[in-house]
């Protein structure tokens, strides 16, 4: 397994990171259980979940996947092996408290909520799931048009670190991270973190894929070069890649079977794309999902490429993709990919 550094914070994280979100809905506690044993022996020591997981997120499922973590937590009494990342839902969702913001309220009452399903006194890493001005992540980049009063976003976002820095004084959490963010978004982040000498942010939890680059060419030059990394989530681009979904199809069992949301990324220039990305992967001799997953692993702004999987198979294939290591050959075919397919959703 290889490590990286995760900002300023000290730790060094595999950049396979084990994401969660599956766990509680998809998967039983028994099998997340055994996934998290398994990614460990890898030498996977990130874990990533969120409170308001499993997804598709109901009031039902929500807690259920750091429920299970802490019960893993309990059982292996191996909290210190892993650096653990969870998230505060951000505005919208009327089951976790009345679908408010983040403040500094309501980021100390979801702390404490996580610690107790996760059974444990600390979180590593703590970030804010989406942003309460809005964002163009989810299928929103179509027309958005920014709106908000600057003034009053930059006091939430002092309040908030304000916040932040009591919890880490008082060893509940130990850093802090953005997640669909913008690139505005992020350096005012950072701007206010050392104007007030708080808490800085330490990396950014944006979807990144080979089909989905909204990440660059702006928001990689701030993850390199403010020390602020990107955990790429969705870097299967919720297996579409794979090619299952080819035609409207729609596996039993599968993610997108179960969606309760419109999937904005099921558009036919996707179909278009992914066949392109899978006929490059077989000409090569490669497993597209590893090539895909290999591509993220070697972007140096990527900190964690943080995948999931619904069966130990997927897992084994996904952590494995640590292993391979593309030829520039194939780079340069990905990024002529890309200029042929450059925003497919």
């Amino acid at each position: 397994m290889e490590y990286r550094k995760l900002g300023r914070s000290g730790l060094e994280v595999s950049l396979i990171g084990l994401g969660t979100m599956t766990w509680g809905r998809q998967n039983t506690e028994a099998e997340g259980h055994e996934q998290m044993d398994y990614a460990l022996a890898q030498g996977i020591n990130f874990f990533d979940t969120a409170e308001m997981y499993a997804i598709p997120p109901t009031a039902e499922t929500y807690g259920s996947t750091e429920t299970i973590i802490g019960s893993w937590f309990a059982k292996r009494k191996n909290r210190e092996q892993v650096i653990l990342a969870s998230k505060i839902a951000g505005p919208g969702l009327p089951w976790i408290r009345e679908g408010s913001e983040i403040n500094a309220k309501n980021i100390k009452l979801a702390v404490e909520d996580s610690l107790k399903r996760l059974q444990t006194d600390y979180i590593d890493l703590y970030q804010l799931h989406w942003p309460n001005r809005g964002a163009y992540h989810f299928g929103k980049q179509w027309g958005f048009q920014p709106q908000f009063d600057v003034a009053e976003v930059e006091a939430n976002f002092i309040e908030v670190l304000e916040a932040c820095g009591t919890l880490i004084a008082e060893g509940k959490i130990r850093h802090v991270g953005l997640s669909n963010e913008t690139a505005w978004g992020t350096m005012k982040w950072l701007q206010l973190a050392e104007k007030y000498s708080l808490p800085r942010m330490v990396s950014i939890q944006n979807e990144y894929s080979v089909l989905c680059r909204h990440f660059e060419p702006d928001l990689n030059e701030i993850a390199l070069h403010e020390d602020c990394g990107l955990l790429a989530w969705s870097p299967l681009t919720r297996g579409i890649i794979s090619g299952k979904y080819l035609n409207g199809a729609l596996p039993p069992g599968s993610r997108l079977s179960i969606e309760t949301r419109a999937e904005h990324r099921a558009r036919p220039q996707t179909d278009a794309a992914t066949r392109a990305y899978m006929d490059l992967a077989q000409s090569q001799g490669l497993d597209v999902c590893q090539m895909a997953l290999a591509y993220v692993n070697s972007r140096p702004f990527v900190t964690s490429t943080l995948i999931g999987a619904t069966t130990m198979e997927q897992l084994k294939t996904n952590i494995a993709s640590i292993d391979l290591q593309l030829n520039e050959d194939v780079l340069q075919a990905i990024e002529a990919l890309r200029e042929e397919h450059p925003m497919p959703f």
